[in-house]
């Protein structure tokens, strides 16, 4: 969904003198269980960016709705073309999806959603990598990105003739205050922004919930607003300008470099989006309590941290990476409910939510997948709360109700006096509920479900 850097876009120029651009609302994905509305409507406004672009350089985009084999095999009959061209996708369905396809239809993939595509970092026996330092190496081995690769937008484009198009879905719409803006236009300006003002201080400020220190691009990246090779040639032009900031550039690369290689593991083992990458822990006995994952969804645990993070996924479709582990950690291992559950939920709700990247963040935070969290690691959400967010302020930003407690005790206000919670306009068990679980009490059944697990399967 962008015109720079689309190396699909560029092949097809260098083989034809008239190209449609093309976008299928696929049915299958916007009728998905795990389909989330606030997504829909970014890439509806995407659409209608991209189509704006397009029109400018003289062209348009041709828009149709249905099963793609079938909708490609239509349109080829009625214009006579002769290739379809497209960027390369890594997830199951997509792989099964463009399979389908190239067996009737001349498809031709190129580029790639990741920076370096599966089976371009394999171990020296060809096997994939499954733990990421040891990827990242590799990574960080082979001919890094130069500017020099990036593909300008063309300037101009041709007609795409008399062919007809669906109108971009009106609904839903993004709404008034919604903080992700669709586009290319805005993805290039965040990218620039952050390598300006915020990239030098990443590392020092990238897991402060309560400071904007991060891109805030990953929605973009989703929906290929910006390209991959894009960021990360930002990450290294960084490193080399901002001598004292190295250590920020590098920790932002090294975030990219991390979805380059949930983006490897789901291409290598596709299991992993119904199951435990660890076979050992595929049979956790899990509580999943319905009225706990109710409480978790709607940000009523009781403990504040959790609680803001689950009310920012509701009202804004997005969460800071650290509230997303954090919030992830106490569903798992507090409240002891399937992971797979929260999974379905994130995707449900982010507009960001990508297959492989919310699968390898949860099962990260479950300790189920390759490079995982050890399963006795479980975040304390006081601790954390305190460490990530001291002065309480994204806590008072996403559940008001807190907005007048004393900082003493935003992380826990159950261990306020009657007088105190008064004072703060508070009452313990009314307007916010009492903590669902005692969290040392959660830890140990947690540890000794996973250990249940374990010796199924020693």
């Amino acid at each position: 969904m962008r015109l720079a850097d689309n190396e699909a876009l560029a092949l097809a120029l260098s083989h034809a003198g008239r190209v449609i651009p093309i976008f299928i609302l696929d049915s299958n994905l916007l009728n998905s269980q795990k389909n989330s509305q606030k997504r829909v409507a970014f890439l509806f406004a995407g659409l209608r960016e991209l189509n704006e672009d397009l029109q400018a350089r003289g062209s348009r985009l041709i828009v149709r709705s249905g099963q793609p084999a079938e909708i490609l095999d239509r349109i080829m009959h009625e214009t006579d073309a002769s290739a379809i061209y497209a960027e390369e996708d890594y997830s199951p369905y997509a792989r099964e999806r463009d399979q389908r396809i190239a067996a009737g239809l001349p498809l031709y993939l190129t580029g790639s959603v990741a920076i370096r595509p599966p089976n371009t970092i394999l171990k020296q026996d060809g096997t994939p990598y499954t733990v990421f330092t040891p990827f990242s190496r590799a990574w960080l081995s082979s001919p890094l990105p130069r500017a020099a690769q990036l593909i300008p937008a063309p300037q101009r484009l041709p007609d795409p003739g008399a062919v007809n198009s669906e109108p971009i879905p009106a609904e839903p719409r993004l709404l008034p205050d919604n903080p992700f803006p669709s586009g290319e236009k805005e993805a290039t300006r965040r990218l620039r922004s952050f390598v300006d003002n915020l990239i030098e201080n990443y590392d020092d400020t990238r897991n402060r919930v309560d400071l904007a220190g991060t891109s805030r691009l990953s929605p973009y990246l989703r929906f290929g607003m910006i390209s991959p090779r894009q960021t990360a040639i930002a990450a290294l032009e960084a490193k080399t300008r901002f001598e004292a900031g190295n250590k920020g550039s590098f920790a932002w690369l090294n975030e990219l470099i991390w979805r380059d290689f949930y983006i490897h593991i789901l291409y290598h083992f596709p299991h992993v989006s119904r199951t435990s990458f660890r076979e050992n822990l595929r049979d956790i006995p899990w509580r999943n309590d319905p009225a706990e994952f109710k409480a978790w969804c709607a940000g009523q645990t009781g403990y504040p941290i959790v609680d803001a993070a689950m009310r920012q996924l509701a009202t804004s479709g997005w969460i800071h990476n650290r509230a997303r582990m954090i919030a992830a950690s106490f569903l798992v291992k507090d409240l002891l409910i399937d992971w797979r559950w929260g999974e379905q939920w994130f995707m449900q709700n982010l507009v960001d939510g990508d297959p492989a990247a919310n699968n390898g963040g949860w099962q990260w935070t479950a300790g189920t997948g390759t490079d995982a969290a050890p399963y006795f690691r479980i975040f304390n959400p006081v601790t954390q709360g305190k460490k990530f967010d001291p002065q309480g302020a994204y806590i008072r930003q996403w559940v008001p109700e807190l907005a007048a407690v004393d900082t003493r005790y935003i992380h826990e206000p159950w261990t306020m006096t009657p007088i105190e919670q008064e004072t703060a306009g508070l009452r313990i068990g009314r307007n916010y509920p009492r903590p669902i679980v005692d969290h040392a009490i959660a830890r140990e059944q947690t540890l000794a479900a996973y250990q249940t697990a374990k010796a199924l399967h020693p």
